[in-house]
């Protein structure tokens, strides 16, 4: 009975934690399809496909959503025309490199920048391997739902005029667009959040420890440990700093970078906007990168 308790609460832990800022990730999202022209989009991506990723990455610092948000907007920002790989990089900085994030870090590490600072620099590293990686290897939008006309028409190079609607009709779209969206997305939430309640109450995390006894295992670990239980990136730093005495600088950077991007609960939302080819590529990518970018991390700052 006991572990039946432990299960309810972490389970509801999450869900309570991850709500506001699946409700953040689909307002913005709201807000995106109602206010953002796609010839904005087309106007401010560079056509160079490095230089559309690094775009990308910037991006994500303006928008302070988790990864449990991140999703939807990420789709919308597609269906408006943004590159496949800036698209992938906003989506895998934003819950990282945003200021919420960098100063909840700062706080966590004993109000020190240097863990803000690494984290922020590997997540980028990282993301822009992906994104170049991806895009490399998918040539087609890997949407389930393929995207609107006037999308598929930006991806040509032609942009229809919009519409002219009124103010009170767009804001009525964003929130029935947000309503719509926080369904669709908060199906995927609880699941995983009813996964990783479950993986936190019967696999024990001593477990985990004794394993990582070398910068490889130890990373891997952590990298597995950050799936698995699936916290916000506004509190996984403050995880992390509990480790600071059994892990190293590089395995916790693997922890605070592969988290954000890729856990139990957004992979399910992945599932559920993406091909599963892709979503498979995605974390696979994902976690090479980071898992080599830990280990450089180690050789550097210990």
């Amino acid at each position: 009975m006991t572990t039946i308790y432990q299960l309810n609460t972490i389970f509801i832990s999450m869900v309570m934690e991850a709500i506001p800022f699946v409700l953040i990730g689909v307002l913005i999202s709201g807000l995106i399809q109602s206010f953002v022209k796609d010839s904005w989009i087309a106007r401010i991506m560079p056509r160079n496909r490095v230089l559309s990723t690094i775009a990308g990455c910037g991006i994500g610092m303006f928008f302070p959503s988790c990864e449990c948000g991140i999703v939807p907007i990420t789709r919308r920002l597609i269906g408006k025309g943004m590159p496949l790989h800036a698209a992938i990089a906003f989506m895998l900085t934003g819950p990282i490199i945003n200021p919420i994030v960098l100063f909840s870090t700062y706080i966590a590490f004993g109000n020190d920048w240097e863990m803000a600072a690494i984290r922020a620099a590997l997540a980028t590293a990282v993301a822009m391997a992906v994104s170049l990686a991806v895009s490399l290897l998918f040539k087609e939008l890997p949407l389930r739902i393929p995207l609107p006309q006037h999308a598929a028409a930006l991806e040509d190079g032609v942009v229809p005029p919009p519409p002219s609607v009124p103010l009170g009709r767009k804001l009525y779209e964003v929130i029935e667009h947000a309503i719509e969206e926080f369904f669709a997305v908060g199906k995927y939430l609880v699941l995983g959040a009813l996964i990783a309640a479950c993986m936190q109450t019967f696999v024990p995390t001593s477990y985990l420890l004794h394993i990582g006894g070398n910068p490889v295992t130890a990373s891997l670990v952590m990298i597995a440990l950050a799936f698995l239980i699936s916290l916000c990136s506004e509190a996984d730093a403050f995880i992390a700093a509990s480790f600071r005495s059994t892990f190293t600088t590089g395995s916790l950077s693997a922890f605070l970078v592969f988290g954000p991007m890729i856990d139990i609960k957004n992979t399910l939302m992945l599932l559920g906007v993406f091909k599963t080819k892709f979503v498979v590529a995605l974390i696979g990518f994902t976690a090479v990168f980071t898992l080599a970018g830990s280990l450089i991390v180690g050789r550097l700052f210990g």
